[in-house]
């Protein structure tokens, strides 16, 4: 039988603050009552937000990237058949006890995979949407024009004008939300992450364009020892052997 309050006393929450440095275009997946053909998303009681599951995987490509670059072997997502590594398929540097999950016999699964998930290994750490500090109503609507561009002719497109709702720009608005490590978390996720935030500089759509540049103003208090981050420097060394 599960006890959910002894469950929920074993995760550990942290809070995560983003301040939105210029406009943010997260986009919804309809427009109600807004001209905008791309209207911003929000929750129900209006608040602007950041979801969870964009902090999830923007986090996830960056804590890839690290993890590649200390020399470990990293499974191919987002596609799902080369998320999970068969054991009797595996690639010699594979073959390594820190792919092997308890309880999962007959896959392997890479560092990430054990943090974030794939499809057969469930997530060990949780992500709540990030919601503006600032009320509803002392938010204007405000609408960004763009136009199509043809990429082959490099010119814009005809009858292709549309309109994006952003936030306001520059006044820094902050999101605030948490998120929670499950207690079967390893122990590397905590120095992974840390610095996979810190390689984030903007979410959203139209980032090229300057939209969704942010600073973190908290990230998760992290108890970090000198033995995780031992554990992910031996990446590039059991590589080598």
């Amino acid at each position: 039988m599960i006890v959910l309050s002894t469950l929920s006393n074993s995760i550990e929450p942290y809070t995560l603050t983003a301040v939105i440095d210029t406009a943010l275009c997260v986009g919804a997946g309809g427009s109600s009552g807004s001209l905008a053909d791309k209207p911003i998303v929000r929750n129900a009681e209006g608040n602007l937000l950041i979801p969870g599951s964009q902090i999830k995987g923007r986090l996830r490509h960056e804590c890839e990237k690290i993890a590649r670059g200390l020399g470990w072997e990293i499974s191919e997502s987002p596609s799902p058949g080369k998320m999970v590594i068969r054991r009797d398929k595996a690639p010699n540097n594979f073959s390594r006890s820190e792919y092997q999950v308890s309880g999962y016999n007959e896959t392997y699964h890479c560092l990430i995979s054990q943090i974030f998930g794939d499809p057969v290994l469930p997530s060990r750490v949780m992500f709540d949407d990030l919601i503006c500090t600032e009320k509803p109503e002392n938010l204007a609507e405000f609408l960004r024009p763009g136009v199509t561009i043809n990429r082959r002719r490099r010119t814009a497109e005809e009858n292709k004008l549309y309109f994006l709702e952003t936030s306001p720009p520059h006044v820094s608005l902050k999101f605030q939300g948490e998120i929670h490590l499950l207690p079967n978390c390893p122990c590397y996720a905590k120095p992974l992450m840390l610095a996979g935030f810190k390689h984030i500089h903007a979410l959203g759509g139209s980032k090229s364009a300057g939209l969704g540049w942010l600073s973190w103003e908290n990230l998760p208090k992290f108890e970090v020892t000198e033995a995780d981050w031992d554990f992910l420097a031996r990446g590039r060394k059991n590589a080598a052997n």
